[in-house]
């Protein structure tokens, strides 16, 4: 099964997706880690990346999608994958769908986690993160459990820089969402509640 994420930063995207490559072993392909990774092993399209980010420009929309279609191409990819964080707009969409066809593949469900704003910004404002980890955990941890190393805010789980990150999602992402409801494979679960019951009716909506 191949599907793309939708939701707002926060919405648990990369939790729900996390469950789903456990039980089912598909392919999680996040346009972040695809970046981190391409830079660190040195690669070609690696480097091209970090000549956009070390002088604080976006990457662009090519240089990401052939990162995104290099890795559609691994073995892991063949029996599915959950794309998180890509398409970001509608012209990656269009994109997307197109190359997958070059390809003789297609979508077969996106799936939006749907959380509200104000919800999402209690959850990311009250999440704290370890400094040499990564790992995260709710306030009031001042240790990480796994390294021992110091837990703190990051400055984009802030109030006002997670209004910030919601705006930028309601402006460039969220049409994403009548995308794919005009291409009939939009599936929506509502993301405000414990992980294992969305993750309950994440599997029923997509039939697994």
């Amino acid at each position: 099964m191949n599907i793309v994420l939708l939701g707002a930063p926060g919405a648990g995207k990369g939790t729900q997706a996390q469950k789903l490559v456990a039980e089912f072993g598909f392919a999680h392909i996040s346009t972040g880690d695809l970046l981190r990774a391409a830079i660190k092993d040195g690669s070609k399209l690696g480097a091209r990346a970090k000549g956009y980010m070390d002088s604080g420009k976006l990457v662009p929309d090519a240089l990401v999608i052939d990162l995104v279609k290099e890795r559609l191409a691994a073995d892991d990819a063949q029996e599915g994958f959950i794309l998180d964080g890509f398409p970001r707009n509608t012209s990656q969409a269009v994109v997307l769908d197109s190359e997958l066809a070059d390809m003789g593949r297609t979508l077969d469900a996106a799936l939006l986690v749907d959380v509200e704003p104000d919800v999402i910004i209690e959850r990311l404002s009250s999440r704290r993160t370890c400094r040499d980890c990564g790992y995260t955990a709710p306030a009031g941890v001042d240790v990480c459990p796994r390294c021992s190393g110091q837990m703190y805010q990051r400055d984009d789980d802030k109030p006002e820089t997670i209004q910030q990150r919601l705006d930028v999602y309601q402006t460039q992402t969220a049409p994403l969402v009548e995308y794919y409801k005009g291409h009939s494979i939009l599936k929506e679960v509502k993301g405000d509640r414990p992980v294992d019951e969305v993750y309950a009716d994440v599997k029923a909506l997509l039939g697994l």
